[in-house]
Order: C-alpha cells, then structure tokens, then sequence
C-alpha cells in the first residue's frame, strides 16, 4: 500500500480544489427541483467547473464515464448517469457527486438532494446517513486506525436496521482521483490493512447505506449501481485531511460547521 503524505503546498491546492467541489453543491441548491433533468444539472455543473471556476471536472471520460457527474436517483446506490430523459419528480431523493480538478489536484464532495417533500423513510435514510458520515469524520485524528471509520458506520447503521454497501468505499484522493488507502465503511479491515492515520494523508469517506439489504447490482451501462432489492439508498461524502490535531474537512460546504 503506497499512502502519501501531503506536503503544505500540495494541502494548500487540495484546500483549493476541495473549496471548489463544495461551491457546485452550493450552486445546486436552488436548482434541483421537480421537471428539471439529471442532463441539464450535468450540464449546469460542466459550465460552472469550466467556465466559472477554470477547473477541470473529474468524472468526464475517467475511464470511459461520459458525463461531468453523477446523478445517483432513488434505488441507485452510486455512478448514476445523467440523462436528459430522467425528469426528476416530486419525492424523488438525489445524490449529486461533484470531482473537480485544479492545478492538478483534486477535490471529491457529494450530498443528498430532495426534489419537493421526501417520504418519510427517504428522509430519514438521508439524514442517517449525513450524520454517520459527520460520526466517521469525528474519529479521524492521528494515531486512530483507519478501521475505526467503518466500525462507527456499520455499529449506527445496524442500530437502525439499515445496511452498508461493501463493494465501493472511499479512497486515499490528490494528485490521482483515487489512490491508497481504501476506506471502508463497514468492519472489514486484516490487521496488515488496518493502517495508522498520520498527518497529511488526505481521503474520502462516502458512506453508501441502503435502507433495505446491502446487496447491488451493476447494470448494463457499466456504471450505474443500483440495490438489488430494490430498495432507497442514499450517500453523502467529504474529502478529509488528517492535521496534527484532529481532521480538517476540505469540501466542507457554508452550512455546515466542524468543531
């Protein structure tokens, strides 16, 4: 496993590139809304990456992925695509995964959107799902074991009857998209994987919780995973910097504060 640790000036342009991918989310607030399709958010984001921000959006063409994000809708877990076909309706539930690159760094965020009033169950696996990302984030000093973000996911979500999906996770994030480690986010490290966190290492976590079984299935399009069951998922997800003290949270978006 080859984990790097970030130089200041290369935190200094994560900082940037994580700053960046937190402003699309922004920018979506308002926009995400019932007649609007996952094409045109694709789009709205390529413009603003390109031409507002002068970045680069990561997804487009990495490894064959045809658009400037991904637009996860309902029962789909992860690497929607966006379409301009799928109109998002009233009660539909969303996420939205934004990677810019900039000055060759990159920044990695994702939230979930409600489109009109959720259901009572699609809110509820959201907001679980926000606060187990926040309860991972806050075991994330030096010296923890990398395990401990997953153990802390997996012991909330079982408390509340939801499962975690195993078969993505997050992943060490800089100069390439997705580099050492892995971060899993159930309890499933040897004790040779299960790393020390040391200042300067810089990942994801992007918590995938299902609200039925944790089985997926990848469909034909190669991208898109869905649950097998059929059921609602949802994902939020932060790029992190392990400091000296603690974390610092690099795609933190204007609403939400980190102690």
């Amino acid at each position: 496993m080859m984990v790097t640790i970030k130089t200041p000036e290369e935190i200094e342009k994560m900082r940037v590139a994580g700053r960046l991918a937190a402003e699309v989310l922004e920018m979506l607030d308002d926009l995400v809304k019932p007649g609007v399709t996952t094409g045109e958010l694709d789009r709205i984001c390529h413009e603003y990456i390109t031409e507002k921000q002068g970045a680069i959006p990561a997804p487009l063409n990495y490894h064959g992925f045809p658009k400037s994000i991904c637009t996860s809708v309902n029962h789909v877990i992860c690497h929607g695509i966006p379409d301009d076909n799928k109109k998002l309706k009233k009660g539909d539930i969303v996420n939205i995964d934004i990677t810019v690159i900039k000055d060759g760094y990159h920044g990695d965020t994702s939230k979930m959107f409600y489109v009109g009033e959720p259901t009572i169950m699609a809110r509820r696996l959201a907001e679980f799902t926000q606060q187990a990302l926040y309860a991972a984030i806050d075991v994330v000093k030096p010296g923890a074991r990398l395990s401990s973000i997953g153990k802390v996911i997996q012991q909330l979500a079982d408390k509340e009857r939801f499962s975690v999906v195993q078969e993505y996770c997050g992943h060490g994030i800089g100069k390439v998209f997705h580099e050492d480690p892995q971060v899993l986010h159930y309890d499933g490290y040897t004790e040779k994987s299960d790393i020390e966190l040391q200042p300067g290492m810089c990942f994801t976590i992007e918590p995938m919780i299902n609200a039925g079984k944790r089985h997926c299935k990848l469909l034909k399009d190669g991208w898109t995973v869905v649950t097998k069951d059929h059921t609602l998922s949802a994902q939020w997800e932060h790029t992190l910097l392990v400091t000296e003290t603690g974390v610092e949270v690099l795609t933190r978006r204007r609403e939400e504060s980190f102690s």
